[in-house]
């Protein structure tokens, strides 16, 4: 008994989105479906990735630390205001 090849009048076989995903056990990295192109910048050349010497690597980590603990420093001071109000005002 032969089987019959399905087709679908919704399915032209064009790709819209890629599913290959490093990391999944399926995906295959030797796939020709899409070969990777290199990044372009908006004149037209080959973006470089960027090389940050010593300084300028601690210098990014030492500012987004000083963010995450303005941020963990803002949610306290409304912790604080929040159990000052309801020890204050809300329950008395």
């Amino acid at each position: 008994m032969k089987r019959r090849k399905r087709f679908d009048d919704d399915d032209d076989g064009r790709v819209i989105a890629r599913m290959d995903v490093d990391g999944m056990p399926w995906y295959d990295g030797r796939s020709p479906s899409a070969p990777e192109q290199p990044e372009q910048s908006a004149d037209g050349g080959e973006r470089e990735p960027v090389k940050l010497t010593k300084e300028e690597s601690r210098a990014y980590a030492a500012g987004a630390l000083k963010a995450a603990l303005l941020v963990a420093l803002v949610f306290a001071g409304v912790f604080f205001l929040f159990i000052l109000f309801c020890a204050e005002v809300w329950f008395a």
